[in-house]
């Protein structure tokens, strides 16, 4: 897909309601997303930066492996990002800061289109919200080593294919179930990031 179409779309769609979780959850799981949501004041606040570029004329974002650590999160795919910290003043802020300290990307290069639907994650009990944004070149990643394993720069127009969204059986604290996601380079997306990337692709879709 053409960083250009991706730039218009986003620029119309994310001015209007966003489509949310719900829809891209009940077409993987056969139910509706049902979730007690607890209020943003008792939870951790955080954000991540979903940040196209180009690459050879095509659409491109950067996901980031976390390394295998004992925690909730150690070992997953993501986007750059994590906890607001007293020096954000807004989760834009926190998204460009963090992505910058994660993988090197120059936040003043960034520019920011808007944002997705914010998800709660019960496991860690973070609130995150995702800032859309886009480069018009090609970076040079810089990961670090304490936060990042790898950086997986992939094509949006893979994202978009069918046969990206597959279902895998895994095992969450001792209990093995069924979960949809994303393959990408041998990886698997799944969990909130995945629902951000459904909502994305839906944006996209959508005239």
């Amino acid at each position: 897909m053409k960083l250009e179409n991706v730039i218009y779309k986003l620029e119309k769609r994310l001015k209007e309601p966003l489509p949310g979780h719900d829809n891209f959850y009940t077409k993987i799981r056969g139910s509706s997303l049902k979730r007690d949501i607890p209020d943003i004041n008792t939870t951790k606040k955080s954000a991540v930066l979903i940040a196209f570029y180009p690459n050879q004329d095509e659409a491109y974002l950067p996901f980031i492996l976390r390394p295998p650590y004992d925690g909730t999160h150690g070992g997953q795919m993501a986007f750059p990002g994590g906890r607001m910290e007293e020096i954000d003043e807004s989760f834009e802020r926190t998204a460009l800061r963090e992505a910058e300290e994660e993988v090197g990307l120059k936040a003043l290069d960034v520019k920011i289109l808007g944002e997705l639907t914010e998800i709660y994650i019960p496991p860690s009990n973070y609130w995150v919200k995702p800032i859309v944004g886009v480069l018009d070149y090609k970076p040079t990643f810089f990961p670090d080593a304490r936060e990042v394993a790898e950086v997986l720069e992939v094509p949006v127009a893979h994202l978009l294919r069918p046969d990206a969204l597959t279902e895998r059986k895994i095992s969450i604290r001792g209990t093995r179930m069924k979960t949809h996601g994303f393959e990408v380079e041998n990886q698997w997306i799944w969990g909130a990031t995945a629902l951000m990337i459904g909502e994305l692709l839906e944006v996209l879709r959508n005239d």
